[in-house]
């Protein structure tokens, strides 16, 4: 089945060079070789123009908070790649950095020989900036394929400022998009086969064993951070389809009360997963539905944007469902729609940026250097075994992620400092940091897709508020505060 139209879109105006040698996938976001549109048009080119396809899978060192802990997951993931490609009629090229800037020319060099370059059309952080620039220097098109969730991100050009709304929307516009990606492409693949020219492989070539294999003596010898180490996470397209086996049989039932309890496994913890591409929204539907024995005939009608129902699923599906849809793909629909200020103040509802412009001179009772804040040094045990978490494992827990981000808003000068701390902290130590999922829970700490309440208070004015000593009432927390005790 071919690629839906409204999942692709040329970055240049450039020809195909269909006399040229080889189709180029230049895999930068989505990870991985099962559930990926992308790469499924890469083979489409391929079969259609009788040509060898190639996998570029890059990691340079110089990418922004680059450090052992993802590289590692990064490495983990290219190695699982690089396994299964192995196995299937395309040539792999995972490429790793060892100095600053020695992967500059790579991807000109295979382009040059390409029919046509395939990408991942993720709409974040650096990587729509390093594709425009990919594309202007190409003399062969450059075409990005929107992999990321069910929902194309363009099939709209309304940017959605409330889960209800968006929820609504999806219920009337979702089901003819519910297409899903090839689950083995590679299987009984056939295409032509090719080899790295010489030249090329004596420049750049695939990375060493021990690079690939992401041990310790390789990745200390890197130009980048070392003083983030790995997480407790481990990277790869293997890992994460065992944890989504286990999430959707063993958890899944129990999801809409566990998953706000800390001292349980109740969530999915796909998200760094979700984000390295390693799986892919469709893969993590497409179990659930198969677990739910759901078919596409069981949607009924809209209704209204209520939050269960629509599916005909079990309410803990609908539930789980309602994250990796809804809000999930709000998130993508702000950063595909408003490039140019997704991770901005200016994002936010009329209401917050009024109320907190009016309490930004309010005094602090507390205010804490990023320093203090980054070793958990406050006065809140709550909060410092949450940042505790995120620095030692990689990844924090989703209920306490909302409680880290309001502390860090009352404990900063401004709105705008705490939204700027957020994001400095989860780039350097999340596993799912620098994605759309993480900047719109920045803004939904500042007011984004929410409503304003009351009564008006210090500091968040109108902006939802929350407490530690709430929170420790209304989930357990005696476990997790040991477990992330100072050592």
């Amino acid at each position: 089945m071919a690629v839906p139209e409204v999942r692709l879109r040329a970055l240049n105006d450039r020809p195909l060079q269909p006399r040229r040698r080889w189709v180029l996938y230049w895999m930068t976001s989505f990870r991985r070789t099962r559930f990926n549109f992308a790469l499924d048009r890469a083979i489409e080119h391929a079969k259609a123009l009788g040509k060898p396809l190639l996998v570029l899978e890059a990691l340079r060192v110089g990418y922004p908070d680059s450090n052992d802990r993802l590289h590692t997951f990064i490495l983990e993931g290219m190695a699982e790649n690089a396994r299964r490609f192995a196995k299937a009629p395309v040539l792999h090229v995972p490429y790793v950095e060892e100095t600053a800037g020695d992967g500059a020319g790579l991807l000109e060099a295979l382009a040059a020989e390409a029919c046509v370059v395939v990408g991942d059309d993720w709409p974040c952080y650096f990587v729509p900036r390093m594709q425009a620039a990919a594309a202007s220097r190409l003399d062969v098109r450059l075409e990005l394929v929107d992999s990321n969730g069910l929902w194309p991100m363009r099939a709209t050009d309304r940017v959605f400022t409330t889960a209800h709304s968006f929820r609504a929307h999806l219920q009337k516009a979702l089901p003819p998009h519910l297409t899903l990606p090839a689950d083995a492409p590679l299987a009984r693949l056939d295409l032509p086969t090719t080899t790295l020219p010489a030249a090329i492989a004596r420049r750049w070539g695939r990375a060493p064993k021990d690079l690939l294999e992401a041990r310790p003596a390789a990745i200390a010898a890197l130009p980048i951070d070392h003083s983030v180490p790995p997480g407790v996470m481990r990277g790869g397209s293997h890992v994460a389809e065992a944890r989504l086996s286990l999430f959707v049989s063993k958890r899944l039932a129990d999801y809409p009360v566990a998953r706000n309890e800390p001292e349980q496994d109740g969530t999915s913890a796909l998200s760094p997963y979700l984000h390295f591409g390693h799986v892919s929204a469709h893969h993590v539907f497409a179990e659930v539905a198969r677990y739910e024995r759901w078919t596409p005939d069981l949607l009924g009608r809209s209704i209204g944007g209520s939050k269960s129902g629509w599916w005909k699923m079990s309410p803990a599906a609908e539930a789980f469902l309602d994250e990796l849809v809804t809000w999930r793909e709000l998130a993508y629909n702000l950063c595909a729609l408003r490039p140019d200020d997704y991770g901005s103040l200016a994002t936010l509802p009329a209401f917050a940026k009024a109320t907190l412009k009016k309490h930004e001179k309010d005094p602090r009772p507390h205010l804490y250097s990023d320093e203090q804040l980054e070793r958990a040094e406050t006065h809140d045990p709550l909060w410092n075994a949450t940042q505790r978490q995120l620095v030692r494992d990689g990844w924090f827990h989703n209920y306490l992620r909302m409680l880290w981000g309001k502390k860090i808003l009352e404990w900063s000068p401004s709105a705008k400092h705490a939204l700027e701390r957020m994001e400095r902290l989860m780039n350097r130590y999340s596993l799912d940091g620098r994605d759309p999922c993480s900047y719109a829970g920045y803004l939904w700490v500042l007011g984004r897709c929410d409503r304003a309440w009351g009564p008006e208070r210090p500091i968040f004015g109108s902006v939802r508020y929350m407490s530690s000593e709430n929170t420790a009432r209304k989930i357990s927390v005696k476990g997790f505060l040991a477990k992330y005790a100072a050592r």
